[in-house]
């Protein structure tokens, strides 16, 4: 109802050429207005002792990412040569499937699939590696 009762006013002062935009910008600055005032404002008391360290945070997740890149290296064994070979050149190198059939020789089509295989087996041993470790 507030925002109809600006729309009067507001519609006298200015020349409007898309009422619909022009309303929709009406309408959210209202919803704005309405958050900022002094009512709305609550503040809450926290106790400091109840927040967790910011330091152990960041060193678990090293620790995850530390742990995460040694089950990948260890997929990464686990493919075959070629499969090996297109991951760490596509993905670890950054190279593109052109530059990956010049180097390896093999067909563009070739490397799009050792790449797909690849990454699909790469998944399902950290999956398989994830959920092994769990269970211990």
């Amino acid at each position: 109802m507030q925002i109809f009762e600006e729309l009067v006013s507001k519609l006298k002062k200015h020349e409007v050429d898309n009422f619909k935009g022009w309303l929709h910008q009406v309408a959210k600055n209202h919803c704005l207005m309405q958050l900022r005032t002094p009512r709305n404002m609550k503040t809450v008391e926290f106790n400091t002792e109840l927040m967790q360290s910011e330091e152990n945070v960041h060193l678990n997740g090293v620790l995850e990412k530390e742990e995460h890149f040694k089950k990948m290296e260890f997929c990464l064994g686990t493919l075959t040569d070629k499969q090996q070979e297109a991951i760490r050149l596509f993905y670890l190198e950054g190279k593109c499937y052109n530059e990956i059939t010049e180097m390896t020789g093999q067909d563009w089509n070739q490397v799009r699939s050792l790449i797909q295989n690849g990454r699909r087996n790469l998944k399902n041993c950290m999956e398989k590696n994830e959920t092994a470790l769990r269970i211990q």
